[in-house]
C-alpha cells in the first residue's frame, strides 16, 4: 500500500460533503418528515458532527443507477407499511406470540459503506433491528420481532440479503452487482432464540 493511498483513505477531518449529506438524510428519516427546516437542520448537524467527530474516508467505486435507486426507496416504503400492519395485527391478536429470534447474516459484499446502509434500512423497518455488526467479517446479527420458527429465521435472513442486493444494484459496481445477484448465497444460522411466556 503506497503513501498516497494511505493519505487518501486515512485522512480525517476537513470538509466531508458526503458524510454531511448522509447524516442529513438520517436526520430527516428520524423526524419522518421531509421539510426545508429538517433538511437545513440535518445539514447543519451533519457539518457540526463531522467537524467534532471527523469520519475516516470511505472507499466507494460504484455509481448511482437512478431507476434501481427508485426501486430501492419504493420497496423500503412498502416494507415500512407492511411491517407496521403486521405488528398491529400481531399486537391486537387475542393470542399474540411473544418472543423473537436473532439470526446471523453473512453479507456477500465486504464494504462497510454497504453494511451501514443495509443496517440502517433493516433497523428502520418495524419488527427488525440490527443488534450487532462485525464489520471485518461482514456479518450482521438481526433480531426479528415474533420470529421463532426455522422458516421464519430463514425468511428474515433472506430479507436482509435482499436488502443488500437492492442497495448494491442501486449504487454498486457491475462486479458487486454480479456478486449479489449471481454469486452463491452465504449460509446463515440462528445466533440466538428467545421466547417469552
Amino acid at each position: 500500500m503506497d503513501a498516497e493511498h494511505v493519505a487518501t483513505t486515512g485522512r480525517r477531518g476537513g470538509w466531508q460533503p458526503r458524510a454531511i449529506i448522509a447524516l442529513a438524510v438520517v436526520w430527516v428519516l428520524l423526524w419522518d418528515k421531509v421539510s426545508l427546516g429538517n433538511v437545513v437542520n440535518g445539514l447543519i448537524i451533519g457539518a457540526v458532527v463531522t467537524q467534532i467527530f471527523p469520519l475516516p474516508s470511505i472507499e466507494y467505486f460504484g455509481r448511482i443507477h437512478p431507476w434501481r435507486l427508485v426501486v430501492l426507496v419504493a420497496r423500503f416504503l412498502v416494507d415500512l407499511v407492511v411491517a407496521a400492519v403486521q405488528i398491529v395485527i400481531s399486537t391486537l391478536s387475542p393470542r399474540p406470540s411473544l418472543g423473537g429470534s436473532i439470526v446471523e447474516v453473512q453479507l456477500r459484499t465486504r464494504s462497510e459503506f454497504y453494511m451501514t446502509i443495509v443496517s440502517a434500512l433493516v433497523s428502520l423497518v418495524p419488527g427488525s433491528i440490527v443488534v450487532e455488526a462485525r464489520r471485518r467479517a461482514g456479518i450482521l446479527y438481526v433480531h426479528g420481532f415474533h420470529v421463532t420458527s426455522p422458516e421464519g429465521l430463514e425468511e428474515l435472513r433472506q430479507d436482509v440479503l435482499d436488502v443488500e442486493t437492492r442497495v448494491v444494484r442501486a449504487i454498486g459496481t457491475d462486479e458487486e452487482i454480479t456478486l449479489c445477484t449471481q454469486g452463491p448465497t452465504a449460509p446463515g444460522r440462528a445466533a440466538q432464540e428467545t421466547e417469552e411466556a
